[in-house]
């Protein structure tokens, strides 16, 4: 009984650390940057979530005929987006906003039920603050580190998928199936960490996302 109690006691404060992550600064940071460049009179599409989205070093040039953001903050889950929401997407008054959320949180070990409820959450936001913004989820992707959880990401893609469909300016986009060869794990499009795009990863994912951003 000891011996479970102290381990209970464990479990939760690493819990509780990783629910104390604080973005404050980095998220500061980020408005600092997109701030400088941003011009309010040109339609804007904003580009926000995990650290795939803010490595994306090259997002802006690869749509050279929009005003793109990148408000990717690294290490984060859709609570810490729902949270940073004013700062990161709506000051910006997007007529597009991809998401990028829920890698994080599969792995730090929510379920893809509490990601979706979350995700409902920052949409029900968007909508309530500006109605006709449109917002592409971008599904959650496989990657060699992360090969193990890969039956809790691929549930959590069909309920974003699902949960897509239930909004009139909600999309999906599946970037899952591209990065695959047959049933296998590409492994040519990561960088060294196993868990993070590679320029022809990227590659991948810019051919994908192209036509939603039109």
């Amino acid at each position: 009984m000891k011996r479970l109690i102290v381990l209970t006691w464990a479990i939760t404060s690493c819990l509780s650390a990783i629910a104390q992550v604080d973005f404050t600064e980095e998220v500061a940071e980020v408005v600092r940057r997109n701030d400088s460049i941003w011009n309010p009179k040109i339609e804007t599409v904003v580009f926000t979530g995990s650290s795939s989205i803010r490595l994306w070093e090259d997002l802006e040039e690869c749509f050279p005929n929009h005003q793109v953001l990148n408000t990717g903050f690294g290490g984060s889950e859709t609570s810490d987006l729902l949270l940073h929401l004013d700062d990161l997407v709506l000051r910006y008054k997007p007529n597009k906003v991809f998401i990028y959320e829920g890698d994080n949180d599969i792995s730090l070990g929510k379920t893809p039920r509490m990601v979706i409820m979350t995700a409902q959450e920052v949409i029900e936001s968007i909508i309530k603050a500006q109605p006709k913004t449109e917002i592409v989820l971008i599904s959650a992707k496989p990657s060699i580190t992360r090969w193990g959880l890969k039956g809790k990401y691929r549930r959590l893609n069909k309920r974003l998928s699902k949960l897509a469909d239930d909004y009139d300016y909600v999309k999906f986009v599946n970037v899952w199936d591209i990065m695959l060869e047959g049933r296998n794990l590409r492994t040519d499009i990561f960088i060294e960490d196993g868990l993070h795009l590679n320029a022809k990863g990227y590659e991948l994912w810019y051919e994908q996302l192209k036509p939603f951003v039109r």
